[in-house]
């Protein structure tokens, strides 16, 4: 029962804080995206893909999460977007402390669309809210077509949900049709993208989705 209690207070705390991060958001317009998935899902690659389309469009700017290392970031500087780096040492998630602190690093009156990466796995990341606008969650054909089945709790919580490296199908035993069919039935208003971050297929869309959330925040077009 204590262990109940402390969960409790600690999600309470999160959520908190969380709120006041929305708020923050809210009042500078900014949009904001928590992408989630496994290790090697493709999730750094697919926010280059996303970063490359949204430059010269609006402020972007990166938290990557991960238990050690910058080197994430170090990507998302030599893709020309700001990146703020958050180790977590042996916490499997990113909070929205973590958020709230990163985005004072990254001056929110100069942002428009913040991605968040939060650290790889399928499950201490879908109980935390950060206060983003909406979730991506990124699955890869070599992860198998099981995944949604066997982690109810992350795909329930996705807005958005794509199957990454679809360009490797023809190599591997994966069912497409069983993998959306599972995830739809566990949150029947997901929409899937099939892409692959390889030869840049289905980006676009995933993007235009992207734009179209960032407009309507802005309450304008996208271009600045």
């Amino acid at each position: 029962m204590v262990e109940i209690r402390i969960a409790k207070k600690l999600m309470g705390a999160n959520d908190e804080i969380a709120s006041g991060v929305r708020d923050l958001l809210r009042e500078k317009k900014i949009t904001a995206v928590n992408v989630m998935g496994s290790p090697g899902s493709g999730k750094t690659t697919l926010l280059e893909r996303l970063v490359a389309f949204s430059k010269g469009r609006w402020r972007v700017a990166v938290i990557e999460g991960d238990l050690e290392t910058s080197r994430d970031a170090e990507r998302m500087d030599r893709a020309g977007v700001r990146a703020v780096q958050v180790t977590t040492g042996k916490g499997c998630h990113l909070h929205a402390g973590m958020v709230q602190d990163a985005l004072s690093a990254l001056e929110p009156d100069a942002l428009d669309l913040l991605y968040i990466e939060n650290v790889g796995n399928l499950v201490c990341p879908s109980g935390f809210d950060l206060g983003e606008d909406f979730r991506i969650v990124v699955v890869s054909v070599t992860e198998g077509d099981d995944k949604a089945g066997k982690y109810p709790p992350m795909f329930a919580r996705a807005d958005l949900l794509v199957l990454n490296k679809i360009d490797l199908l023809p190599h591997v035993d994966f069912d497409v049709e069983r993998f959306e069919t599972e995830a739809q039935e566990i949150q029947p208003k997901v929409d899937l993208f099939r892409i692959s971050c390889r030869t840049g297929e289905g980006v676009d869309a995933l993007a235009a989705k992207v734009a179209a959330a960032v407009a309507g925040k802005k309450g304008a077009g996208p271009e600045r």
